[in-house]
């Protein structure tokens, strides 16, 4: 690995303490705000009660996410720059989130006092499990002792290129109230039993593209959309994600073995909290390796 290049990745990218050290990540914790405290998943709270934050959820209590200060990213970043360290983030989508523009101010600070440390930043152009995907492959490219300058430019060839995220959601109103969805999405899913399913585009913005009648069916369009954008899935890591809808995630995995059989490079993660707010429970989705993002 490079020994004096140090990974940073974010909550978003639904990567937990245990596999961020896994991987060699040092992990940036998004928070949210919930009855009026400000929580910081894995610091301010150790452990998540995936079930019970997203039963919050379902009552109408439906917390507010919020970016991260300049100063609170100096508190993660300096200590690595005194020790003589750069530093290579790989973070989820930049317009998905207003937060980088005080990183990003955090950074010309950090310049000024350590001009000699180098700071990298590799936007995913993803979030929750595309974006844990691409931190997988980029762990591997650390691991195997090549410089930021070669992660990014491989980054940008394949790993943000080649890889695709479909999931459904059991109502958009979440997304609604964030604003996160725009166009056709905003009208979509008021019917009751319309699944709406989500990808992400190339930009790393993320919309609704089509509706379906009932959980099923959602979950058949999605492998409808694995099959035609799928580019040797067998051999390549997938990742299912879900937002407390371990049956869904059941079912979602079942078909996917059927297809591409049972021997899968397969993990299960769940959709961070602060993914999830916009998500709400009962989504379900899938990240793979792809000739391409979107059809």
């Amino acid at each position: 690995m490079a020994q004096n290049l140090i990974l940073f990745a974010d909550t978003d990218c639904d990567i937990r303490p245990e596999v961020a050290e896994k991987l060699g990540y040092h992990l940036i914790s998004m928070p949210y705000t919930i009855d009026g405290q400000e929580v910081f998943p894995y610091e301010s709270v150790k452990e998540i009660d995936i079930h019970a934050f997203y039963d919050r959820l379902r009552t109408g209590n439906i917390p507010k996410t919020s970016g991260l200060s300049p100063e609170k990213y100096i508190s993660y970043f300096e200590p690595f720059f005194q020790e003589g360290k750069d530093i290579l983030y790989v973070h989820f989508s930049s317009k998905l989130s207003g937060t980088f523009n005080a990183m990003n101010l955090a950074i010309n600070m950090l310049k000024e006092k350590y001009p000699q440390r180098n700071f990298y930043a590799l936007d995913t152009k993803a979030i929750t499990g595309l974006a844990l995907l691409i931190l997988y492959k980029v762990s591997d490219l650390w691991k195997e002792g090549k410089s930021a300058e070669e992660i990014i430019a491989i980054a940008q060839d394949d790993p943000l290129k080649h890889n695709a995220f479909y999931a459904f959601v059991d109502n958009l109103k979440y997304f609604k109230a964030s604003g996160r969805l725009s166009g056709l999405s905003a009208t979509m899913g008021d019917v009751l039993g319309i699944k709406p399913i989500i990808s992400i585009d190339d930009e790393g913005k993320m919309d609704a593209i089509d509706k379906i009648l009932g959980r099923l069916n959602a979950l058949k369009k999605i492998m409808l959309y694995m099959e035609k954008l799928g580019d040797d899935i067998s051999h390549h890591k997938i990742i299912v994600v879900h937002s407390d809808a371990p049956k869904l995630c059941d079912q979602l995995i079942g078909m996917i073995k059927k297809k591409y059989g049972e021997n899968l490079d397969l993990i299960v993660e769940p959709v961070n909290p602060t993914a999830g707010i916009h998500a709400g429970p009962n989504c379900v989705g899938v990240a793979f390796h792809a000739k391409k993002r979107c059809l």
